[in-house]
């Protein structure tokens, strides 16, 4: 703060009252007892300590207590919600009232009393503030108190170990296959060598002689609508909708003459026929706007186009890489069925997915 007088001269700040009123300052037990110090940091590390303890329990939880377990707890909530609800919460808790009692029984317990300065703070107010900085750093006892800092580094970690488990839960990892045969996993789907190819909806298999060129179909692998023993669907309800949106094809017949077969492609079509995953590599729109005379298929989305022509190449639009395609044959009854499953990942890309 300073003063300017009518010829513009500044004059200094005036310095503050001797006394501006505050009581007497009243020391804390830690602050004149050894053994209340010490007593209060084991405290402190207690609380640190227990929140590493509920932070363990729920990782045990976790793995102990399935998702809709029948044992029921107050409220008909499920164990794993209780669990691991109650633990993540006490270790929070704990680390909470660890550092407000750091803070109430060892840290610096002084009163302060500063003027009021610009908001541009000088070099030498600046140089203060860190001086000040580094006076609470030790007043805080974090240097010399090495079972408080380490105690609270670890339950502060402990406690970060729980929302990081829980990111298991937002699906399955790339290369995590639980069931190949079924489709299950980023890098696999329904399709696999002889599977045949039906319609979509009426899942009805096709005959590679009733395409004419220029027809455009979507198909399903023939595994959607099978039945074991007992007349009952081999897979039914989630594992049909994953299984079903990631095996979605479009079959389109072209003059052979039109096809440049990409690179080990050469007999991937049969007469023209080709195979192409339903599913847009920009972010998984389903596409089926076919341009007869191009050979391109457009996506409604964000209108990248590519070129079924051309081993699914992109022509247009924001899709990084080219359409998946299925190689295709036919059985010994002249049915269309696959030669293997695709051998690129479908759908938008990721970062752990081969770049071919």
């Amino acid at each position: 703060m300073s003063i300017e007088t009518n010829h513009h001269e500044t004059l200094p700040a005036a310095e503050p009252i001797a006394d501006p009123g505050l009581p007497a300052h009243t020391w804390r037990p830690t602050d004149v007892d050894e053994r209340a110090e010490k007593r209060a940091e084991r405290q402190v590390a207690g609380f640190f300590i227990a929140s590493i303890v509920m932070a363990v329990l729920f990782i045990v939880s976790y793995f102990v207590f399935d998702i809709g377990d029948d044992w029921d707890t107050i409220g008909n909530m499920g164990a794993s919600n209780v669990a691991l609800g109650t633990t993540m919460g006490l270790s929070l808790l704990f680390i909470g009232i660890g550092i407000i009692h750091w803070a109430r029984k060892l840290m610096a317990d002084v009163e302060l009393v500063e003027m009021r300065h610009p908001i541009a703070s000088s070099d030498e107010d600046r140089a203060t503030a860190v001086a000040a900085l580094e006076v609470g750093i030790e007043e805080s006892g974090i240097a010399r108190r090495p079972l408080l800092r380490n105690t609270a580094l670890g339950a502060v970690g402990a406690f970060a170990l729980m929302p990081i488990l829980l990111l298991r839960d937002l699906g399955p990892l790339p290369k995590d296959v639980v069931d190949p045969e079924r489709g299950k996993g980023l890098e696999h789907t329904l399709w696999k060598k002889g599977e045949r190819i039906v319609r979509d909806v009426i899942g009805t298999p096709i005959l590679a002689s009733d395409l004419e060129v220029g027809d455009l179909m979507n198909c399903q692998p023939e595994i959607l609508l099978a039945t074991d023993e007992n007349g009952n669907h081999v897979l039914h309800g989630v594992d049909v909708q994953v299984g079903k949106s990631k095996a979605s094809l479009i079959l389109l017949r072209m003059e052979p003459d039109d096809i440049k077969h990409g690179k080990g492609r050469e007999n991937w079509t049969v007469d023209g026929i080709v195979a192409y995953s339903k599913i847009c590599t920009h972010v998984g729109c389903p596409i089926s706007l076919n341009e007869r005379t191009t050979h391109h298929l457009l996506c409604p989305c964000h209108q990248s186009t590519f070129d079924l022509a051309d081993s699914g190449r992109v022509v247009f639009g924001p899709a990084a890489r080219a359409l998946p395609q299925l190689p295709i044959a036919v059985d010994d009854e002249g049915y269309l069925v696959a030669q293997s499953d695709f051998t690129e990942p479908v759908g938008p890309s990721y970062w752990e997915r081969d770049s071919k």
